[in-house]
């Protein structure tokens, strides 16, 4: 069983790829997690982030925005403090932001999943790759989503870290052409 190569350096990685990334994800508050994990990964190794998504989980509420733009002072302190997270202030600080623009977009959209959906006439772009080397860092639509998402007020989300997103909720499948998850 042949998978994509990035994904066959530990079975954590495995796991992640052959049960969630790339495919197609459309609850609202499932796709604000990803794009949550997404922006805490800038920087950094998504290995770093999948070692830690537990604690992740754990730390935010299992990212309910509901509860997420309740944070205050004491909660920041408590993240800050958190060892099993990533301890970055202006990370914790965006995503508590984000939660708050999370229901902005909720109101004016109608649903944050239309939303991001719709940079993709709501269906997944199915690209062809035949090695890691040809998929782009960034399109012309991670760019498009990741001005978009700034407009509506989001915060760490440059281009990069908006493909990462769309590849991860299935807006595109870069699974390789021998992959058996495509």
């Amino acid at each position: 069983m042949e998978r994509c190569a990035w994904a066959n350096q530990s079975e954590t990685e495995k796991k992640y790829h052959d049960e969630l990334w790339g495919k197609p994800l459309y609850d609202s508050k499932a796709l604000f997690k990803m794009l949550i994990l997404e922006s805490q990964q800038a920087g950094l190794s998504w290995i770093t982030i999948l070692n830690k998504w537990e604690a992740f989980e754990d730390a935010y509420d299992h990212f309910d925005p509901d509860k997420i733009i309740h944070y205050d002072d004491a909660k920041i302190n408590e993240l800050m403090n958190n060892t099993g997270i990533i301890r970055n202030r202006m990370k914790i600080d965006a995503t508590i932001h984000n939660a708050k623009m999370y229901f902005n977009v909720e109101k004016k959209y109608g649903s944050f999943s239309d939303f991001i959906w719709s940079f993709v006439d709501y269906k997944p772009i199915i690209n062809h790759y035949q090695s890691l080397k040809e998929v782009p860092a960034t399109t012309p639509i991670s760019d498009k989503l990741s001005k978009a998402l700034k407009k509506e007020g989001f915060k760490f989300l440059g281009p990069t870290t908006v493909y990462a997103f769309m590849q991860a909720v299935g807006m595109v499948n870069d699974h390789m052409d021998n992959c058996f998850c495509k």
